[in-house]
């Protein structure tokens, strides 16, 4: 009897201490966006190269290939608002901002933030809701892009075969 209760002591204690492990490596690992996988983080977070061709010289890299956007560069002191830049095989994509939702919430605006580089023209402008945020700016706010590309283009940037946004974006 005494061994029976010794061995559901000790089947209890491994269940408690397996739970505990489980929790800490869930802790340890980042939760990832809705629909985004291991290896696209792998992709994001490896930053491009540095100072690219059109790439304003105080800008650093700043995350990796984004599908339908390609590397992004910013000046630190200006992130996570930008503006940013967008470069994707040898080209300046485009320059962003991001605004958090709660400065809409307000009522708060701007003025001429969204400028394209010198030597450029914009093709169009995409404005992209987060809600749940993405790496590198995880709280609810919009990217606001304005392209240099046609959107036939960038939507198929870093491995996008399907063309359109992933839902993680």
């Amino acid at each position: 009897m005494l061994m029976r209760s010794t061995n559901v002591v000790l089947g209890a204690i491994a269940i408690v201490a397996v739970a505990a492990l489980a929790r800490a490596d869930a802790a340890a690992t980042p939760k990832l966006p809705p629909g985004m996988t291991p290896q696209m983080m792998k992709q994001v977070m490896q930053p491009g190269p540095v100072h690219p061709s059109g790439i304003p010289a105080d800008a650093a890299p700043y995350l990796g290939c984004i599908p339908t956007m390609g590397f992004h560069y910013v000046n630190p002191k200006n992130n996570p608002f930008g503006p940013m830049y967008g470069w994707y095989k040898g080209k300046v994509t485009f320059t962003e901002v991001m605004i958090a939702k709660t400065d809409f919430d307000k009522g708060k605006s701007w003025s001429d933030i969204l400028q394209p580089l010198p030597g450029h023209h914009i093709d169009h402008v995409d404005i992209w809701f987060e809600p749940h945020g993405h790496p590198g700016y995880t709280i609810p706010h919009y990217d606001i892009h304005a392209w240099y590309v046609p959107h036939s283009e960038h939507m198929y940037y870093c491995n996008n075969p399907s063309g359109t946004k992933p839902a993680w974006l």
